[in-house]
């Protein structure tokens, strides 16, 4: 049996190689949370009444409740002031990695084959977590610019001043555990499957996948709680 990390189908873009096998499932992943975005929201029931017959059935069902979701997540983690603008990146951020797990577990990319390198889950690649927590990092800091202006940077001096290398530090190191925390957790469900399906392919894995859908669940909502809890501490005010 061989089960082989880090094999990539580079494209080349000018002077540029690119990991092409994670474009492609990131593409597949943005795809599948577009067709059903856009099927859960044509021909949109409202509820009138608590009428069973008026009430949201099947997609639409599922998208609303998957925006409510998001939107309770947000307001516990950002607060009732400022929660409302950052749903749809707290959203998009969720859902990008949760739709990009579960491929990862319940898709066996590696019997595609490639000119070179295999296809895995966006997310076991170090490069998409990184490209996700840096985008975390940019929110968090516009949001607290936005709102307090060069005010926001009293922070890092906030009780006492010689604390100031210790907060810079903080704030270079968040993107670093999300990022880590993410592509490890993946990676290594990735890897427990690959070798146990390659030593007894049939029943032995199964338990293992079902708990990597657990897992890669965890995974998405605990990288959507921490950036909400980054944007909130972000914006709130310090008296």
């Amino acid at each position: 049996a061989e089960v082989s990390v880090g094999q990539h189908w580079y494209w080349q873009l000018g002077g540029y190689s690119l990991h092409g096998q994670v474009l492609i499932t990131s593409w597949i992943v943005v795809a599948v949370i577009g067709v059903i975005c856009l099927l859960g929201t044509q021909n949109l029931q409202p509820v009138s009444g608590g009428s069973a017959a008026t009430a949201p059935k099947g997609l639409q069902n599922l998208t609303e409740y998957i925006t409510e979701f998001i939107r309770d997540l947000a307001k516990t983690q950002i607060g009732e002031e400022d929660y409302l603008k950052w749903v749809p990146f707290l959203g998009t951020i969720f859902l990008f990695i949760f739709v990009s797990n579960w491929s990862g577990a319940l898709i066996p990319w590696r019997i595609l084959e490639l000119p070179n390198g295999e296809l895995a889950a966006p997310t076991n690649d170090i490069n998409t977590t990184v490209a996700l927590a840096l985008l975390t990092s940019i929110a968090y800091f516009y949001a607290g610019i936005s709102k307090k202006g060069l005010g926001y940077f009293k922070r890092y001096i906030s009780p006492a001043a010689f604390l100031l290398p210790i907060n810079i530090l903080e704030d270079l190191t968040k993107p670093l555990s999300l990022s880590f925390r993410l592509f490890g957790n993946i990676l290594a469900d990735e890897l427990v499957v690959g070798v146990l399906v390659s030593l007894v392919p049939l029943v032995v894995p199964i338990p293992i996948m079902l708990l990597g859908l657990f897992t890669s669940a965890i995974q998405a909502l605990v990288f959507a709680t921490l950036a909400g809890a980054y944007i909130g501490e972000s914006v709130e005010d310090h008296h």
